[in-house]
């Protein structure tokens, strides 16, 4: 069935799209926190660059069937580089482009309606093809309707896999780790007796109520700042929240969604003091088990998979029926045998002569900032403040 398209490209029109959005995700957005239009609001209104060398506009596609029902979101932007002037590359990507903050970004829509979705966005990108250079997609399933329909536009250029893990979860935890392998037995048998044995009791707190996130999410910063300088079996990890500008972006966005009852975050606690934590998000049936941090000095004792095994146990307690283990495939997600779920990173060119100049005038820029000097340059005007 045919959908019409309605280009949502000022603040006013993306708050109307509110109780649409919401809905649609409710139905549709299989537990995401990033589906949510709270999630796409608030980095929008945190992340969006206006510079004169960097500037963002709305682009996000809202798809109608006839009724005049929400069927489907693509929730775009166009990023100018310079921000103004006859000469400036002009690229499409989903809200969400920061140092993996959004750690998944797509198309919002429920699976009988992704093909029409994907033909009424081809449709759209065709007839506006002036206003836009190139696009960088995420979250494409190349076994899905996407390829087939947009490589009408223009070819595809896969880019690269992101893998995102699916954990069902059983009625009890004793059916749940039955059905686990020999592998995370042991871990979990570990990290727990190894507690016990040198006489450390913990207690498993859950910040709920909206005046207690605040707090949590303080304590949890600063365990995720420590969590990068420690190193877990050779795996680095990064600081994804070292920006007041990330920070105050998850602040808001816990604020706006507690008041919802859909934030979590999950605190191990020994001695009184705080030594791990983890944030989740609780939608639709799904508890969604976002980034964590812990103090390094009690790696030892396995406290963040502690830490995920009491998560997990308090989502079957409180009967919800999936876990996700957020994105990127390292051991602490894969030995809990979780789902994988791949998208995939896709280029596509403008099918307009200008598109293909733009971005071979991009990729010559590109090599010639191989200089250092210029490469300072180049972060400094032409980067966005949180990283893409």
């Amino acid at each position: 069935m045919r959908l019409d398209v309605e280009r949502v490209d000022t603040v006013e029109k993306l708050h109307a799209l509110g109780p649409g959005w919401r809905a649609l995700a409710a139905s549709a957005g299989q537990g995401l926190p990033f589906a949510t239009w709270e999630w796409n609001v608030t980095w929008w209104r945190h992340f969006q660059e206006q510079r004169h060398s960097v500037r963002d506009h709305l682009f996000v596609l809202a798809l109608r069937d006839r009724d005049g029902t929400l069927r489907a979101v693509a929730p775009l932007m166009r990023t100018e580089r310079p921000g103004s002037g006859p000469v400036r590359a002009r690229v499409l990507q989903f809200l969400g482009a920061d140092p993996n903050v959004t750690e998944l970004r797509g198309l919002l829509c429920a699976p009988e309606w992704e093909a029409s979705a994907w033909a009424a966005v081809t449709r759209h990108l065709r007839e506006h093809a002036s206003e836009w250079d190139w696009i960088l997609w995420s979250g494409l399933a190349l076994d899905g309707p996407a390829p087939g329909e947009l490589s009408r536009l223009a070819p595809l250029t896969p880019l690269r896999e992101v893998p995102a893990y699916v954990l069902p979860l059983a009625p009890t935890w004793e059916a749940f780790k039955a059905s686990r392998s020999r592998n995370i037995k042991e871990s979990l048998r570990k990290c727990y007796n190894s507690l016990k044995r040198d006489g450390h009791a913990f207690t498993f707190a859950v910040a709920r109520a909206p005046e207690d996130i605040p707090p949590a999410l303080e304590a949890f910063f600063r365990l995720h700042q420590a969590r990068a300088t420690a190193t877990d079996a050779g795996v680095s990890h990064r600081d994804v929240f070292a920006s007041s500008q990330a920070r105050g972006f998850l602040q808001a966005l816990c604020g706006e969604l507690a008041r919802q009852d859909a934030v979590r975050v999950f605190q191990l606690c020994i001695g009184g003091a705080v030594v791990a934590a983890r944030v989740g998000f609780v939608l639709g049936g799904a508890l969604y088990l976002y980034y964590s941090g812990y103090e390094p000095r009690w790696g030892d004792y396995s406290v963040m998979t502690t830490t995920v095994a009491e998560a997990l146990q308090y989502a079957i307690a409180q009967g919800l029926s999936v876990a996700h283990l957020s994105s990127g495939r390292d051991v602490s997600k894969l030995r809990w045998g979780p789902r994988e779920i791949q998208s995939h990173d896709a280029l596509q060119l403008s099918p307009e002569w200008r598109g293909r100049a733009a971005f071979a005038t991009y990729r010559k820029v590109r090599e010639l900032l191989s200089n250092e000097q210029l490469q300072g340059w180049a972060r400094r005007t032409l980067a966005r403040r949180a990283g893409e």
